[in-house]
């Protein structure tokens, strides 16, 4: 997200594909930015970084200036971000073949706007050990050929149950990011107006899921 020091409700704006995260753990906020060709390798410097992040907030109030000022060096880390298409997630993607499976960002990379990236892994890893506990615990596993089998049952099972979540997470962190960012006079109206409290209501909604 990108810090909009124009708008009191500090919220920010999400950049489309082929931009950087910047994570700054003092004041645990982050800032992206598509790097243009004169950025190149920018991502790799903490000090270039440091500075472009206050270059950019540059009409912020005094206070955010200090905690650009005091974050130290080593505190700043830059990664890219990934995203997977939600109807490819849907309706043809691919979470379990055979004996593999993909689960965390291999399954449902999304933008940081939900803050459900960590959680959402924690929730695959239950899911998915109940799936294959399920399949082996169940007696009757005489040879590999049969322990293939249901640990492939196993897999399919935990497939099913973590597509619809996946594309629900990847998909709302999209339009969050989506609304938060948009410049239009309308949007921005709305979001500002009427908008950020539902916003606040629906991270809590989705941060709250029974394994």
């Amino acid at each position: 997200m990108d810090l909009n020091p124009n708008s009191s409700s500090w919220l920010a704006k999400l950049v489309d594909s082929g931009s950087y995260l910047v994570m700054m753990r003092m004041f645990f906020g982050f800032f992206t930015w598509i790097p243009a060709t004169k950025e190149e390798g920018m991502e790799e410097d903490p000090i270039k970084l440091k500075q472009f992040v206050a270059n950019e907030l540059e009409d912020a109030s005094d206070e955010m200036k200090s905690i650009i000022e005091n974050t130290s060096l080593e505190c700043i880390i830059s990664s890219p971000l990934r995203y997977r298409k939600p109807l490819e997630l849907l309706l043809w993607g691919n979470i379990s073949k055979g004996n593999v499976c993909v689960a965390g960002d291999a399954l449902h990379p999304m933008t940081p706007d939900l803050g459900q990236g960590a959680c959402s892994a924690m929730e695959d890893g239950v899911i998915l050990a109940r799936c294959l506990g399920e399949a082996l615990l169940k007696p009757g596993v005489e040879d590999d050929d049969e322990e293939y089998k249901r640990i492939e049952m196993g897999l399919k099972k935990y497939g099913r149950e973590r597509r619809w979540r996946s594309f629900d997470l990847v998909t709302t962190a999209f339009m969050v990011g989506f609304v938060l960012r948009n410049d239009g006079k309308m949007i921005r109206y709305l979001r500002d107006k009427f908008l950020l409290g539902f916003i606040a209501w629906l991270l809590l909604r989705k941060a709250g899921f029974d394994c």
